[in-house]
């Protein structure tokens, strides 16, 4: 197995309004089959898909999916992009669960929900530069 994630995929209740709360943060659909929405990131593609189809198509009761404890982390060349992007995601109806401040291990950074609940960490880390076109490596690119 390849060390890469292609695909996340996440389950939700209201599939129209995830996909509009995704929108107001300035992403753009891809084409994609019924059921399913898609937004093709960089090197990756972030699913939505309704929590009970989800759960079908795994073969597992809906209930047993729950909400894990996992967050996707979205990380930032400085700390006024985590500010404003904290500011753009509350504004498209994201709950701030910890605003934008020092973390321990030196970089910068905050939480916010989706309206379903998913968790991001938005995050500026100047020990790990992004590359040109935003992508991550956990020892920079710098």
């Amino acid at each position: 197995m390849e060390q890469r994630v292609s695909l996340i995929t996440l389950g939700v209740a209201d599939l129209a309004n995830a996909a509009a709360f995704y929108e107001r943060l300035g992403w753009a659909r891809v084409e994609a089959p019924d059921g399913v929405i898609a937004f093709d990131l960089i090197g990756q593609t972030l699913g939505l898909f309704g929590l009970s189809a989800l759960a079908e198509d795994i073969g597992v009761a809906e209930g047993t999916l729950g909400r894990g404890a996992v967050t996707l982390g979205h990380n930032l060349r400085t700390k006024e992009e985590v500010d404003d992007l904290m500011q753009r995601a509350e504004a498209a109806g994201a709950t701030i669960l910890k605003p934008p401040q020092a973390a321990y291990w030196g970089g910068y950074h905050g939480y916010f929900a989706d309206p379903e609940g998913h968790i991001w960490e938005v995050a500026h880390n100047p020990f790990s530069p992004l590359a040109d076109d935003g992508a991550f490596c956990w020892n920079g690119y710098g």
